[in-house]
């Protein structure tokens, strides 16, 4: 039996715990798990009943710097039971797909670490380190130690014609410092000298989730993600549910603004909405309610009324700000001349940046 692939509506309700709705949680790593060297607060809790309820713990991340047992140990250092066999790397996407290309022992030019070397030794290729080596491809990936003459080796193995594949092309990467220059920021490096684009094997494309649903043999599995650019347009690539948790890059703004390719099925703070139901939203006319919580864009702001969870509320802000950036333009309508024999200009449809939203944000307590 495949993964279920009819991603429900942004906003979506759910009448039971998500941990019992979905088989296997799709878990990113960096900004949802862990922060650096440290888990996220309370995550490593919340991850140990999700279990017990019989949900499937599998940890994904673009981050390729190191093979699936280092990070399988760094989690079980929280008090995760979790194994090798239970994290997906983008290093072990974008080998599976230079395996499905070149023949096993075809030399494989890496740009990273030694998550990348382990990953293609696992599908059979040779890693090589120098451009010598007249490898068939370039594979790279985040490394701290990634230097200079290792962009620079990579750039002259695809000019001689070596197929250029990418981890991922996250631009940061969070730390426990603040946000710091990831892979993505690197490939535009070598890109700024070479003629082609990479081949991306991490999300948001889909070959490292579809290598995940894989291996993990999720039925009906649950990306969650911080990120909206990579975790949560990644899930909607292929058309599978995702939750979204503020613990990591993106927030509330930016939330407000996502485009429709963006937009998560479920929002919550943290990984504890995984033992909890989902209030979703109901519209009547202009009102978008969430549990206590109703929105409405009025005059190009957000008002909100009511109370209860901070959650439920930006739900319905959501829902409001969403359904006026997505509402078809009316026609202009003829507009009387003034006394000067002006005509006025016709108001501007709302967009997600023109749409104020400080105040319905301070009202349900997250604002900046």
């Amino acid at each position: 039996m495949s993964a279920e692939r009819t991603a429900p509506q942004p906003l979506s309700a759910c009448d039971e715990p998500l941990a019992t709705r979905y088989d296997v949680a799709l878990l990113d790593l960096d900004g949802v798990v862990y922060v650096g060297p440290d888990p996220v607060p309370d995550a490593p809790e919340n991850l140990r009943k999700a279990a017990k309820e019989g949900m499937r713990i599998g940890y994904i991340t673009n981050n390729a710097s190191r093979p699936a047992g280092i990070v399988a140990e760094h989690l079980a250092s929280f008090g995760l039971d979790v194994t090798a066999e239970d994290v997906v790397t983008s290093a072990q996407a974008a080998a599976k797909l230079i395996a499905s290309e070149f023949p096993k022992g075809s030399p494989v030019l890496v740009v990273g670490g030694e998550g990348l070397i382990v990953a293609l030794e696992e599908y059979g290729l040779t890693p090589v380190r120098t451009s010598d080596a007249r490898p068939v491809a370039v594979v790279q990936g985040f490394h701290p130690d990634v230097n200079w003459v290792m962009l620079a080796d990579g750039a002259h193995a695809i000019h001689e014609g070596a197929k250029w594949f990418a981890t991922n092309l996250d631009l940061t990467i969070p730390t426990a410092a603040g946000k710091a220059p990831g892979n993505g920021t690197l490939v535009q490096a070598v890109r700024a000298a070479v003629d082609v684009d990479p081949v991306v094997a991490g999300k948001p494309e889909p070959p490292l989730l579809e290598t995940s649903i894989e291996r993990l043999e999720a039925k009906r599995p649950l990306m969650i993600g911080d990120r909206l650019d990579s975790d949560i347009e990644g899930a909607n690539a292929v058309g599978i549910p995702s939750l979204w948790v503020a613990t990591g890059v993106n927030d509330a703004y930016d939330l407000a603004r996502a485009p429709k390719h963006q937009r998560p099925t479920y929002i919550a703070a943290g990984l504890g909405a995984l033992a909890e139901k989902q209030a979703g939203v109901t519209v009547s006319g202009s009102k978008h309610t969430s549990a206590g919580w109703t929105a409405e864009v009025v005059n190009n702001a957000v008002t909100v009324k009511g109370e209860g969870a901070p959650y439920d509320g930006l739900r319905a802000i959501l829902s409001a700000v969403w359904t006026a950036v997505d509402a078809p333009a009316e026609p202009a309508k003829p507009a009387k001349a003034t006394s000067r024999g002006r005509r006025p200009r016709p108001k501007p449809a709302p967009t997600a940046e023109t749409i104020a939203l400080d105040a319905a944000l301070h009202r349900i307590g997250l604002d900046k």
